[in-house]
């Protein structure tokens, strides 16, 4: 058995981790790489295997930078099956779709650019029909069902408690007479968190990939981030400004949004105006009343009796249309805006905040981890100006940073999930993470008495 790590290796987006079993190829994931954009557009066209090759692919979750680059599969030629839990399979069906329809719109806004002119014309990544032709591929199954993507490997989703729908990956795999059990995390949750159920640790493994985002830190009590996020409202409202909050459209949105509720209900912060603007956010609301077998118990209750917290909210308006997006720029009123993407790579986010970058009065609200090279991680890094669009935008608006809020373990959780399986593990693969976390949760590791742990690098090839 080989696995070939061509993704989330030394960086933490891109998941694409191929197997090769019995003569079968089986992929973990296919998302798309976020970085620097000359380097994003080649990296995400060009696999390093040939997808004709690959036999059946297994997803952990929706997000883009785990299932953002299977229309590119498909389109060069893929026609196997694509497995996932029946609400990932519900939330990918839509997100591939905006991601076309992103892909598209962004190529036309700077294909349209004076400074184009004499320039070949950019070409999306995908298109939305290529998006839609996945869906086809796309089969649900339950949590804790058993089924065989390949010949002689027996696959299981356990509860991640990421994302709606997020899972890892159990593979109890028979190979030229021997049995060997691999887990794949995808990327792991939290506990306490609102709305979702909390992650599953590993069963017994002699194999584990695992995510390792945070290995480096922490995270705030889910409660001391609540607090933190409370008082960024608070004084961005005190001083007349917006909130603008990239956020992914699936999990991150939902989060803040029922923080917001919690804050105004309370009496906490004024009532204001809360928008999501995100066509995706305002989709998969649907998608989460379909699946409640996804929700903690207090959430469930919210859904049997049609008010669901981070659905139905008083002050809250989805937006949909371009033009109702475009006024809310023209606005000068107190508000919370928040758009995808979570990066502030693609979509909306990108014309709010070149709109509201220069007014002090205004708090751009990180609330996730920031790829390298992405609008934010300049802004996190403190950048005294950025290029969006090509144009150089002063950051006069205050820019807070709250790790709390991330749906990603911390050092403490990660190095629980390491340990939990009490001694089996024969070796632990750290993926999903920059080279400073994933030392240093080696390095807690080791102290534990785990020194089984490689960090593999880019397209790295181990046989196991």
């Amino acid at each position: 058995m080989r696995i070939n790590f061509h993704g989330a290796a030394h960086t933490v987006t891109g998941s694409q981790h191929l197997l090769e079993i019995n003569g079968s190829r089986l992929l973990l994931d296919c998302g798309l790489y976020q970085g620097r954009r000359s380097e994003t557009y080649e990296r995400n066209l060009n696999f390093p295997y040939d997808p004709l090759s690959v036999d059946a692919v297994i997803l952990s979750h929706a997000h883009i930078d785990h299932s953002g680059n299977l229309p590119n599969l498909v389109k060069q030629g893929y026609r196997g099956p694509i497995y996932a839990t029946k609400a990932t399979v519900d939330l990918v069906a839509i997100m591939l779709l905006d991601s076309g329809h992103i892909q598209e719109s962004d190529a036309k806004f700077v294909n349209e650019k004076p400074s184009r002119r004499g320039n070949g014309p950019v070409e999306p990544l995908y298109t939305q029909q290529d998006a839609a032709e996945v869906a086809e591929y796309l089969h649900g199954v339950d949590y804790g069902t058993t089924f065989e993507p390949v010949p002689g490997v027996l696959a299981r989703f356990v509860e991640a408690g990421h994302i709606l729908g997020s899972a890892a990956v159990s593979l109890e795999i028979q190979e030229k007479g021997r049995k060997i059990r691999l887990w794949f995390s995808g990327d792991i949750g939290r506990f306490k968190l609102p709305l979702l159920r909390d992650p599953v640790m590993p069963d017994p493994v002699d194999y584990m990939i695992m995510e390792s985002t945070y290995g480096d830190k922490s995270h705030d009590d889910p409660e001391a981030a609540f607090i933190k996020f409370r008082d960024v409202v608070k004084r961005t409202v005190d001083r007349g400004g917006k909130v603008i909050v990239p956020a992914f459209a699936v999990g991150r949105t939902q989060e803040l949004v029922y923080n917001l509720n919690e804050m105004m209900s309370d009496g906490d912060v004024p009532m204001i105006p809360v928008y999501v603007d995100s066509p995706l956010a305002v989709n998969s609301t649907q998608v989460f009343r379909q699946h409640p077998e996804c929700f903690d118990p207090e959430t469930r209750q919210f859904v049997q009796e049609a008010r669901h917290p981070a659905l139905d909210f008083k002050m809250l308006t989805y937006i949909q249309s371009v033009d109702d997006s475009k006024a809310l720029n023209g606005r000068k009123d107190p508000m919370v805006i928040i758009s995808a993407s979570g990066m502030a790579e693609t979509g909306r986010i990108l014309h709010h905040l070149k709109n509201n970058i220069e007014d002090p009065r205004n708090t751009v609200c990180i609330v996730g981890w920031q790829a390298p090279d992405t609008l934010g991680r300049r802004l996190v890094e403190a950048a005294k100006e950025v290029r969006i669009y090509g144009e150089v935008y002063e950051c006069r608006a205050e820019v807070a940073t709250i790790n709390g809020l991330s749906a990603h373990a911390g050092q403490d959780l990660l190095t629980k999930y390491a340990l939990s399986p009490d001694g089996s593990v024969r070796q632990i693969y750290l993926v999903h993470a920059e080279e400073k976390p994933a030392t240093a949760l080696m390095e807690i590791l080791k102290a534990r008495k785990m020194d089984r742990v490689h960090y593999p690098d880019l397209h790295e090839s181990v046989e196991i």
